[in-house]
């Protein structure tokens, strides 16, 4: 039953194989789980304790809160699958919460940290690193959209790329000047080594990047330029829409650049602009210090 709701979520929602791997990673564990614990292999026979002693059992291992609320949320979406194909008649999940936990703020690097890094990065021939860091930052797109990066959907000549994203929805991003120069430059190592047209990204064997390959490689570069626990990836995302809010682009058009489906997403990254909205209060805001000169 597990493998026809992992095809379900192939064909019918269409999301991403990372995100289908993680499902069934999350329902496997829970089924061993069943096994060793429960004594049952039919996971249409279990009941509310069983999945509370499944959360029990991931605290005790010392599991993150966050990790093991994405288990139950994979456990939801499977027995409301189960639901819905009159499998079972009341879903174990029903009235089990999340667990609450209050994420640690994520703090983007600055901009003087990025500008150490293109810097750092010039110096450098490592024209594979330098493209991927400055895709990243540039366009705000994620890990797993950068390694999917398809060779064709990299318009040169309209300065824009074309980024299948969560659930395969496609957006179009434009690439600046520099970026393109970034990627011009990248060919030049590329072309004479492979003649695979599928990934854009590719590593010196001629082979598709792994998610993996990439975090080391932007966690090493940023490691260089700062002290922050956080130096993955997404941190450049982070930066990247921190950044161009920061300097006055419009949240929605943000949003669409990041891939976001609801600006609820996007307005998280909004949290980290208290300074300069504490400056602009300051500077515009009629009772605010220095502006109580009263006028004629």
């Amino acid at each position: 039953m597990i493998q026809k709701f992992l095809d379900h979520l192939l064909t019918e929602k269409r999301y991403s194989n990372n995100t289908i791997i993680s499902y069934s990673r999350d329902l496997k564990d829970f089924e061993l789980f069943l096994l060793k614990s429960e004594g049952i292999e039919n996971l249409c026979l279990v009941n509310k304790k069983m999945v509370r002693n499944f959360m029990m059992a991931l605290s005790e291992k010392e599991l993150s809160k966050r990790s093991i609320n994405r288990k139950i949320s994979s456990l939801r979406s499977y027995y409301s699958f189960l639901l819905k194909i009159n499998e079972i008649a009341v879903s174990p999940i029903e009235t089990i919460e999340s667990l609450k936990f209050y994420p640690s703020k994520q703090i983007p690097m600055s901009e003087d940290e990025m500008v150490q890094l293109q810097e750092i990065l010039d110096e450098n021939i490592d024209y594979l690193s330098k493209t991927i860091i400055e895709t990243l930052y540039q366009t705000g797109i994620r890990r797993a959209e950068l390694c999917n990066l398809l060779y064709q959907n990299v318009d040169l000549q309209n300065n824009e790329i074309k980024v299948i994203g969560k659930g395969n929805k496609t957006r179009l991003i434009p690439i600046s000047d520099s970026l393109k120069k970034n990627f011009l430059d990248y060919l030049t190592i590329r072309q004479p080594n492979t003649n695979n047209k599928d990934w854009f990204f590719i590593n010196k064997n001629g082979k598709k990047l792994t998610e993996k390959f990439v975090y080391l490689k932007v966690s090493s570069y940023l490691g260089l330029v700062t002290f922050k626990e956080k130096k993955s990836p997404h941190m450049l995302r982070h930066s990247f829409a921190t950044h161009v809010l920061n300097n006055g682009a419009e949240i929605s058009k943000v949003q669409k650049i990041l891939g976001h489906a609801s600006l609820a997403s996007t307005q998280v990254y909004t949290n980290a602009n208290i300074e300069q909205l504490k400056k602009i209060y300051n500077k515009a805001h009629p009772r605010a210090t220095g502006n109580n000169e009263k006028t004629d």
